[in-house]
This record gives C-alpha cells, sequence and structure tokens, in this order.
C-alpha cells in the first residue's frame, strides 16, 4: 500500500487542489478504501464556493472534502466481520468517503457494490440514498402523483425513485441540460421554467386531481418553490390545500402557515436515514430493525440493489469522468457553467 495518497482538498475561501498527504490508517470499526471513483455534487459539495470567494478570509482554513465515493476494501479494523479484503464497496459520509485515492470509511456507511454496477455509478449512494429518504419521509405511494422541484443529482435521483414507489413524476428546474437529462432518464414529465407557468401543466400532468406530495430539491430561497407547489396540490371541497411537501435540500422558506398553507404536511428529510452522524452506528452498532426500517446502511443496500436491477438509472446524471488530478478544472465547470455538467466523477490513478 502507497504511504501516500491523493486527495482533493479545498480551503476556506473556495479555492480548490489535489495535493499528495500520508495515507491514512483505519480506526476500529472501519475500512480502508482503495477509491476507484467519488462523485461530486454541484449542490452541497460546491454550493457555497461563491459566497467563500466573494469574501475572502486572511489565514484560511484547508480540508479535504467529498461524502461519496466507491473502491475496493485493502484493510479493516475491529469488529468489520460482513466486509473481507477484495470486497468492492460503496462509501459515504462527510470527512470520511473523500476524494482521494484511500479512504478509512465506519463500515456502517458502507455497502457492498453489486457485479453489475460500476464504481462510477456506485459513487452516487450518499447522494441516491438522501433521495430514498426523501421518498420515504413523503410517504409516497403507488399511483400518486408527485413534483420535484430541482433537477440536480438529488433532485434527479428523487425523481427516478418516486416512480420506483409507482408514482408519477413532473420535474422542474431552470436549466435545460438538466431537462434533458431527466427526459433520458425516464422522468414522466420534465418542464423548464422560465416562460411556462407549471401549475396548469401540473393540473393536466394530474387530469385535475392535483399533486399528492411536493420535493424541493435544492439549496437557497426555496419559497417561490414552495408556493408553486401548494398551488399544484390537490384542493379539499372545503378549499383548503392538502398533501405533503418534503424539503431535502437546504432551502430557505418564508411562507404564512396555519391557513396560509391549509392541511398540508411539510416535511424535513435530513440526509440518508437513521444513523448517519450517531458515531456508534457508524462505527457497528445497529438500530433494532423491528423500530427502525430504514437505517443508512440499509439505505445504501436498497438504492444499489435498484442500481443493479436498471430500475435506478445513474449514466444519465454522468455528464463528466475525469483523473482526480483534474478534480480543480471540473469543480470549476459545475461552478462556473452549470448548465454544462451535472454529475462529475473523478477516477484514480
Amino acid at each position: 500500500m502507497s504511504q501516500t495518497r491523493k486527495v482533493v482538498v479545498m480551503d476556506s475561501n473556495g479555492k480548490i487542489w489535489t495535493e499528495e498527504q500520508p495515507t491514512p490508517e483505519p480506526e476500529s470499526g472501519q475500512l480502508l478504501v482503495e477509491v476507484k471513483a467519488s462523485m461530486v455534487s454541484p449542490g452541497s459539495g460546491l454550493g457555497g464556493v461563491k459566497g467563500r470567494r466573494a469574501n475572502p478570509q486572511p489565514n484560511p482554513t484547508i480540508r479535504p472534502f467529498g461524502y461519496t465515493n466507491a473502491g475496493v476494501v485493502i484493510g479493516t479494523k475491529g469488529n468489520c466481520d460482513e466486509f473481507s479484503i477484495g470486497d468492492r464497496v460503496s462509501g459515504m459520509g462527510g470527512g470520511y468517503a473523500l476524494h482521494a485515492t484511500h479512504a478509512c470509511i465506519p463500515h456502517n456507511l458502507c455497502a457492498k457494490i453489486p457485479e453489475n454496477v460500476s464504481d462510477a455509478e456506485a459513487a452516487s449512494n450518499h447522494l441516491a440514498a438522501t433521495a430514498l429518504h426523501a421518498v420515504q419521509r413523503g410517504r409516497i405511494a403507488i399511483g400518486e402523483n408527485v413534483v420535484v422541484a430541482g433537477l440536480g443529482l438529488v433532485g434527479q435521483l428523487s425523481c427516478q425513485i418516486a416512480q420506483i414507489a409507482g408514482a408519477y413524476v413532473m420535474g422542474l428546474d431552470h436549466l435545460p441540460r438538466r431537462i434533458e437529462i431527466a427526459q433520458e432518464a425516464g422522468v414522466d414529465l420534465p418542464i423548464q421554467l422560465g416562460d411556462v407557468d407549471p401549475v396548469p401543466i401540473a393540473e393536466e400532468f394530474t387530469k385535475g386531481y392535483g399533486m399528492d406530495c411536493g420535493i424541493i430539491a435544492f439549496g437557497g430561497d426555496g419559497t417561490e418553490a414552495f408556493s408553486q407547489i401548494r398551488s399544484m396540490l390537490k384542493t379539499a371541497p372545503d378549499t383548503h390545500k392538502m398533501g405533503r411537501i418534503v424539503i431535502v435540500g437546504g432551502a430557505s422558506i418564508t411562507h404564512r402557515f396555519a391557513a396560509g398553507v391549509g392541511n398540508v404536511d411539510v416535511i424535513s428529510a435530513a440526509r440518508t436515514g437513521p444513523g448517519y452522524h450517531d458515531e456508534a452506528y457508524e462505527h457497528g452498532a445497529d438500530y433494532p430493525p423491528v423500530f427502525v426500517r430504514w437505517p443508512t446502511q440499509r439505505n445504501l443496500e436498497l438504492v444499489l440493489q435498484f442500481m443493479s436491477e436498471g430500475k435506478l438509472k445513474v449514466k444519465p446524471l454522468i455528464t463528466d469522468i475525469v483523473p482526480i488530478d483534474q478534480a480543480a478544472d471540473a469543480c470549476e465547470k459545475l461552478i462556473q457553467t452549470p448548465n454544462e455538467a451535472l454529475g462529475v466523477v473523478f477516477t484514480m490513478p
């Protein structure tokens, strides 16, 4: 094993580069993974870079970044009995599943990769599990009508997983490339925002019934999207809006509630499911499945199963595959020209 690793780092002023660092040793309950591919998100991965660059600080701090990757187990420490040296795994977690040639990842934040799933596809696992958790939180059921606002990676994956659950899905975004990608991935009705009003389109899409659920899958000001989705929801005979709105992106929303919203359930979907950020769980403890059916690791396993079965299509979402040494340029493409890229995968030498 190499004594050093390549790792992508970012400073607090938004500068990104690849550097050599000592290869870490796994702690108890962790896997040492030789990473084959990692995926960067234009949202949570890079969303704050422009703001940091606009307000640079003296003496910036430096940190490795990334939270979703795939590779091969080359070492373990402690009780990680479900994994063996040589297993292909996908790993997740901020501070763990880095954009790096080697990573130490808690074993409950890893899942084995099916043979017919590529490393690049499996590297989407954190994002896919986040989307799955949003659909689970929304209690989306067979035959329901769902609208997803924001067709970044989590939004695209939310559309597909809602369809796997049996729903009919309309997706909304301002960027034409994301609409094309959603069409290629098989989303029922992707709509480019701008010149069209999506509310009457939603009425026609639902045959006049109205949406059962909406998902807001982007960060920033979500007030307009929230109001728009509320307008699309089904209406009770007493004129009150009904349904669910799930917020999975880091959106900020200003809205009058109670009568101003109606009888609408507003639901936050945090991350990938129970267990993430519980160090005891991450490193080996489990939650009783009779009480917690879908903790993070089981969500990871399920999205990989969907990929293996051809139900969850990640390949259309991957627009760029570049070596880790070119990570800075690829990140700039996502930051500066978001219509030209979506899923960017870093490969390792």
